[in-house]
C-alpha cells in the first residue's frame, strides 16, 4: 500500500497558484436603472473563478470604485490571496464611472461644477446596487468597499454615514485634502457617536510629502483619538510608489488586513480524538500557527479571554476540547472539537492462524456512492492481499469502487497509539471491533486521527474506503508510544511484519 506521512507536513501543505490562471474569470458587464441618480448605471461583475451555480454558495462581495480601471486588478489580487488560503472567494463588483467628481464628492467646490454628490451615490449603493446584487448575484450580507483617490475619499464617507453597510472599508491615497478637508471635521464630530459592529478599516499613502498632502497623517491621528474600539483602522506609508502604483499594494494589503488572522482550514491537533486512560496523560500537538487560537476544556466556546494553545497540549483527564481561530471578522472564526473519553485499553483478540503477515486481504466493489456503503451486503469483484506491491493505481476502476481492507495487526509494546488515517472520498477504520475513525463522506482529502491505549496482543482490524470521483487517495498511519516521546510528532507506515491477512 502507498502510504505517505499524515501529521505534520501533509495537513500543512499549500495550494499551488498560477497567476495566469486567475485570469480566466469572465468579466460580465450588468447594468441597473437608478431612481436615486436618475441614471443607467453599468458595472463588471466577476464571480469566484470556480463558481458552480448547483452548490449554491454564498459570497462575499468587494464593490471596487472607479470600476472601470480596477476591477480586473483586485479580481486578480483577490483571487491570488484566496489561492494562499488566506481570504474566502469573493465576487467583484466594478462600479463604472458616469461623473467621478460628482459621485465621490462629499461637497461642492466651485473648481468642480458637478461635485457634492457622495450622498446620493451612497444611497445608490445601499438601496439599489447591493439589494440588486444580492437578488441576481450568489451574494452573501458580508460587503467590502475598495477606493483610489477620491475613491478612497467616498470610502471614508461611506464609513461615517453608514458604518454597517460594509464589514471592511479600504481607502488607497485618499484625497482627503479635498473641501479644504472638510473630512477631517467631519470625522472629528462623527466617529465619537458611533457604535457600530466590529468594522476595519485600511488607509495606504505616500511616505513623505505625499502623506501630508493627501491629508492622511491629520486623519491617522483623528483615528487614533476619536474612532470607537470596534473600528479597528490601520494606516500604512510606502515608499517609492506614485499615486497610481500605490493601487497594487494597497489592494493586497488591503485585503490581508480586512480579512487577517483568516484561514481556509480550521486549526487542527493531533490526536483529534480518543480514550484516556485514569492517570495516564496524554498530549495534544498542534501544528498550524498558533498565534491566535484559543481554547477551553470545558465544553464551552473559546472567546478572546480564554487561553492561548501551545504547540504541545497536556490532557490529563476525560475532556472535551474546543479550538477557535480568531479572525478580523468573527464570520469567519473557526472552530475544532476533541471529545478524550475515559476507558480502558482495548482488549486484544486470539491470533488467527489462517492469517499470515505481510499485508491485510482486501476486497474490491464497484459501484456509485455518495456515502460509505455496508459492503456486507455487496458482492466483492476481486479480493486479494495488499501487500507491498499493492496500488489503489492498480485497481481496475479509477472512480466509483470501493475497498475493504481486513486481517489484525500486531501490537508489540503496551501504551497509547495513534492512528492516522487521510482519504479521498469516504473511509472508515476499526480496530478490536470499535470504531476509531469515520470519514464517512469527503469530497475532498482529509486527514483524522485518533489516539487508542492497546496491550500486547493481536487485534482484529478492518478498514472500509470508496472513492467516487476525482483522484483516488487512501493513507493510513500510526504512532507508536515510544515516537510520542520524542519532540517531533510523526506518524510512519504500519510495518508489514505487524500486519495480517489472508
Amino acid at each position: 500500500m502507498h502510504f505517505k506521512k499524515l501529521i505534520g507536513s501533509l495537513l500543512l501543505s499549500l495550494l499551488a497558484y498560477s497567476y495566469v490562471g486567475a485570469q480566466s474569470s469572465l468579466i460580465k458587464t450588468d447594468s441597473l436603472h437608478s431612481t436615486t441618480l436618475n441614471q443607467q448605471r453599468f458595472i463588471q461583475v466577476i464571480l469566484p473563478e470556480n463558481y458552480k451555480a448547483a452548490l449554491a454558495q454564498k459570497y462575499d462581495v468587494i464593490y471596487v470604485l472607479d470600476g472601470d480601471g480596477n476591477t480586473p486588478l483586485v479580481s486578480q489580487i483577490a483571487q491570488f490571496i484566496h489561492h494562499e488560503g488566506f481570504m474566502p472567494p469573493a465576487i467583484i463588483v466594478g462600479i463604472n464611472n458616469i461623473d467621478r467628481n460628482k459621485d465621490l464628492t462629499p461637497t461642492h467646490e466651485e473648481d468642480h461644477p458637478t461635485s457634492g454628490g457622495a450622498k446620493d451615490f451612497l444611497t445608490f449603493i445601499k438601496k439599489e446596487l447591493i439589494p440588486y446584487i444580492a437578488k441576481t448575484y450568489p451574494a452573501n450580507s458580508n460587503h467590502l468597499l475598495w477606493g483610489h483617490s477620491f475613491g478612497g475619499l467616498f470610502v471614508t464617507y461611506a464609513l461615517l454615514n453608514e458604518p454597517e453597510l460594509f464589514s471592511g472599508y479600504i481607502a488607497a491615497d485618499p484625497s482627503y485634502w479635498w473641501g479644504n478637508r472638510q473630512m477631517m471635521g467631519m470625522a472629528i464630530k462623527t466617529l465619537p457617536e458611533l457604535h457600530p459592529s466590529l468594522k476595519r478599516l485600511y488607509i495606504s499613502g505616500r511616505q513623505g510629502q505625499g502623506m501630508n498632502e493627501m491629508g492622511i497623517t491629520r486623519m491617522d491621528s483623528i483615528l487614533q483619538r476619536y474612532a470607537p474600539a470596534q473600528i479597528q483602522a490601520k494606516t500604512v506609508a510606502y515608499e517609492g510608489e506614485t499615486h497610481g502604483t500605490i493601487r497594487l499594494k494597497s489592494i493586497y494589503d488591503g485585503l490581508r488586513y480586512v480579512y487577517e488572522g483568516y484561514h481556509d482550514k480550521a486549526p487542527v491537533f493531533h490526536p483529534m480524538n480518543g480514550i484516556l486512560l485514569t492517570g495516564k496523560p496524554i498530549r495534544l500537538w498542534n501544528f498550524d500557527d498558533t498565534t491566535k487560537v484559543r481554547y477551553t476544556t470545558d465544553g464551552t466556546t473559546p472567546s478572546q479571554t480564554s487561553s492561548l494553545i501551545h504547540k504541545v497540549l497536556t490532557i490529563s483527564q476525560p475532556t472535551t476540547v474546543i479550538t477557535r481561530a480568531f479572525t478580523a471578522n468573527p464570520t469567519y472564526d473557526k472552530l475544532t472539537t476533541g471529545v478524550f473519553k475515559a476507558g480502558n485499553a482495548l482488549l486484544p483478540g486470539k491470533r488467527d492462524k489462517n492469517l499470515t503477515p505481510g499485508g491485510f486481504h482486501y476486497h474490491y466493489y464497484e459501484g456509485q456512492w455518495n456515502h460509505l456503503p455496508d459492503f456486507d451486503t455487496l458482492q466483492a469483484v476481486k479480493e486479494g492481499r495488499a501487500d507491498k506491491d499493492f496500488k489503489l493505481a492498480k485497481l481496475p476502476r479509477r472512480t466509483n469502487f470501493g475497498l475493504v481492507l481486513s486481517g489484525q495487526i500486531e501490537i508489540k509494546v503496551a501504551g497509547y497509539y495513534i492512528f492516522a488515517l487521510e482519504s479521498d472520498d469516504g473511509s472508515r477504520l476499526s480496530l478490536g471491533g470499535q470504531l476509531l475513525i469515520g470519514n464517512d463522506s469527503l469530497p475532498e482529502g482529509k486527514g483524522r486521527t485518533y489516539i487508542v491505549p492497546l496491550q500486547k496482543g493481536f487485534y482484529s482490524f478492518k478498514l472500509d474506503y470508496y472513492q467516487k470521483a476525482g483522484d483516488s487517495s487512501l493513507d493510513l498511519e500510526y504512532v507508536t508510544p515510544d515516537q510520542m516521546n520524542t519532540r517531533n510528532l510523526r506518524s510512519n507506515p504500519i510495518p508489514l511484519e505487524l500486519v495480517y491477512g489472508h
